[in-house]
C-alpha cells in the first residue's frame, strides 16, 4: 500500500504497516517455496541470478533469508 513504508538514506528503521509486513511475510514464504522446489514452477536460474542483485546465486542463502525474514515480519524469531 502506497506511503506504508519508510525507508531513508540513512541508518534509520524502516517501518512498514502490519497489513502491509503480514502480506510480505506471505510473499517471502512463498519465494523460499519456489525457490525450494524441484521442477517446472521452480525459480530458474535466471530468475535467481536476478533475486541475488549481482550477487553469486545461491538458491539455499536466498530461500533462508526470505524465510527468516518473514519470521522477523511476523514476530515469532527471537
Amino acid at each position: 500500500m502506497p506511503g506504508s513504508l519508510t525507508i531513508g538514506h540513512h541508518e534509520a528503521a524502516a517501518t512498514l504497516d502490519h497489513t502491509d509486513a503480514v502480506r510480505l511475510a506471505a510473499v517471502l514464504d512463498e519465494l523460499a517455496y519456489l525457490l525450494g522446489i524441484p521442477g517446472p514452477n521452480r525459480i530458474n536460474e535466471t530468475q535467481l541470478a536476478a533475486l541475488c542483485e549481482g550477487r553469486t546465486p545461491d538458491r539455499a542463502e536466498l530461500a533462508r533469508w526470505s524465510r527468516g525474514v518473514a519470521e522477523d515480519l511476523r514476530g515469532r524469531r527471537p
